[in-house]
């Protein structure tokens, strides 16, 4: 006999009693009868025997049946249902059907508690548990002793936040001159190598002044050679100077058309500036073209909430989960705290630098992930309850007027 009401538990014909049959179902409501008399029912009924029996009559027909209620202590758990052809059931059979019901009712009950799944189990003890005052105070109390217990465990608290990666170095690319964007050969996410070069500057109206400056320098030679040969010193130390400062400002220009030519100073890697789409623009002199970072060494940038900041310390460790490599996590080590708060997204931070410990060759400048720092260990009550614990002390300071 379950919470959900009677069911048939065995019979020594099951193949005979399938869920929902007449049959089952004239043999359950036997077994009804016998419990709701609460005591054994027979059919034919013996002499003396005066109990409702409708239920034992139909499932009979023309031969004997008897159905007793099976007790654990005071309390029924069951029904059995016995029978036979002939002859009828007697007052002493009944009798000894009745001790023999009584001595399997505990049987019978135990076996089917123990069938129960575990949180069936543990839900009818919490019931009989409650169901007495005392008990329920006992119960009240253990359950109060066990929370205070499982939360003062001290449990790991690591602080999460966002994070990004960057290049250990960042290097900028400046236009060394005036001029005119010619040619773009690199963009964003391309690997360069030492002196590649990365995009050109107009250099026509170089080469034109080169041509110039080299005329000049001629012509002061050939002056200057005539003159060697008049022996005219005079007009030799002055076409010596003239070709002098003909071939400083030679230099000059060969020097700007060199820089014309954009080359990148390490190998590594551009993260900004798309000049493709800027062709035949003008730059000035110092404007910044775009940025380099190095492809093997990058630092790690921590935004770590105001509230949590105090927690962290220079060389705690911590894991590293990228948005494009989340089955794998990156170990790291706290470098510094800058010490000065930002503000993006309806919150403020602060920045922690960290260094990664490896370096997989897929990672790059500007990925985005979530890290974990490690700041020791505090209880689970803390942990669940110090972020509302500290709104509603701010919020309490906020509304008092003393």
């Amino acid at each position: 006999m379950s919470e959900a009401g009677l069911t048939l538990a065995g019979s020594s014909h099951p193949a005979d009693l399938q869920a929902g049959q007449a049959g089952a179902v004239a043999l359950l409501d036997a077994m009804q009868e016998a419990i709701d008399q609460a005591e054994a029912v027979a059919w034919p009924a013996p002499s003396g025997h005066d109990f409702i029996t409708l239920a034992q009559r139909q499932l009979a027909e023309t031969g004997a049946v008897c159905s007793l209620p099976l007790v654990e202590g005071t309390r029924i758990v069951g029904a059995i249902t016995l029978e036979r052809a002939a002859p009828p059931f007697s007052l002493p059979e009944l009798a000894q059907l009745g001790d023999v019901a009584r001595l399997c009712g505990p049987v019978f009950e135990m076996k089917r508690q123990l069938a129960l799944p575990w949180h069936a189990r543990l839900r009818r003890e919490a019931r009989a548990a409650l169901a007495h005052p005392a008990r329920r105070t006992k119960v009240a109390g253990g359950v109060v002793l066990v929370l205070a217990l499982v939360l003062a465990v001290p449990v790991p608290w690591r602080v999460s936040a966002p994070a990004r990666l960057e290049g250990a170095v960042q290097r900028a690319v400046v236009a060394a001159t005036d001029g005119f964007l010619q040619q773009a050969n690199v963009r964003p996410g391309d690997s360069v190598k030492a002196g590649q070069v990365l995009a050109e500057l107009a250099s026509q109206d170089l080469d034109l002044e080169r041509r110039r400056r080299e005329s000049e320098l001629r012509q002061h030679e050939n002056a200057y050679r005539a003159a060697q040969s008049r022996a005219d010193r005079t007009q030799m130390v002055t076409l010596q100077a003239k070709a002098a400062e003909a071939q400083a400002m030679l230099s000059l220009v060969e020097a700007q058309l060199q820089r014309a030519r954009i080359e990148a100073p390490f190998d590594g890697i551009v993260i900004k500036g798309d000049l493709s789409q800027n062709l035949g623009a003008p730059v000035q002199r110092g404007e910044v073209l775009m940025v380099l970072a190095p492809n093997d060494s990058f630092r790690l940038i921590l935004e770590v909430d105001e509230s949590d900041v105090a927690a962290i310390r220079p060389g705690q460790r911590g894991e590293l989960a990228l948005a494009a490599q989340p089955d794998r996590t990156l170990v790291f080590t706290t470098r510094r705290i800058v010490p000065v708060a930002s503000a993006a997204d309806g919150r403020n931070f602060f920045e922690v630098e960290a260094a990664l410990e490896q370096t997989p060759p897929q990672l790059r400048p500007g990925l985005s992930g979530v890290a974990k720092v490690e700041t020791g260990s505090r209880a689970l009550g803390w942990l669940l309850a110090h972020r509302a614990v500290d709104w509603l002390r701010l919020a309490w300071w906020k509304v008092t007027p003393w």
